[in-house]
């Protein structure tokens, strides 16, 4: 079999296509909750708790040179090493936000997929005979005969 030949074959296999449908998918899910936590939820929680932008948060780890402001865009562009310990809280605490969405929206669309087969699994079991019973209860009457 050619390198083609066997290129094809792995790319037409059904993981393959599913896993590439998923990362399309994850994409426009993640822009999706991306937006839910910055445009709804953010705004929200800033207004109770106050604004959680911890990125201005760091440490001056060297000499910061004369006329330098102290701000970390100001320090990091003069070459001041910095130890930017809030940019990873807010990026943290963005995270835990973002998963806890995501495990809301998971949990609701399992819910709603667990309901769906109870809908069709409601007719009685009696009303419903197998084929095998059904033939078996007429040999049984034929033989009678």
């Amino acid at each position: 079999m050619s390198m083609l030949g066997e290129f094809k074959e792995f790319a037409i296999k059904g993981n393959v296509v599913d896993l590439a449908v998923g990362v399309i998918i994850g994409g426009a899910f993640g822009k999706i909750v991306d937006s839910v936590v910055g445009d709804l939820i953010m705004p929200i929680v800033g207004a109770v708790v106050g604004k959680l932008d911890f990125s201005n948060l760091f440490l001056i780890l060297g000499s910061v040179p004369p006329g330098t402001a102290t701000t970390l865009d100001a320090l990091k562009k003069a070459g001041v090493p910095v130890f930017a310990y809030g940019s990873f809280v807010t990026v943290a605490v963005n995270f835990a936000i973002l998963a806890f969405i995501i495990f809301l929206m998971i949990k609701q669309i399992n819910r709603l997929k667990n309901e769906a087969p109870r809908s069709t699994a409601a007719a009685p079991l009696e009303a419903i005979t197998p084929e095998e019973i059904v033939l078996l209860r007429e040999i049984r009457d034929s033989l009678k005969k």
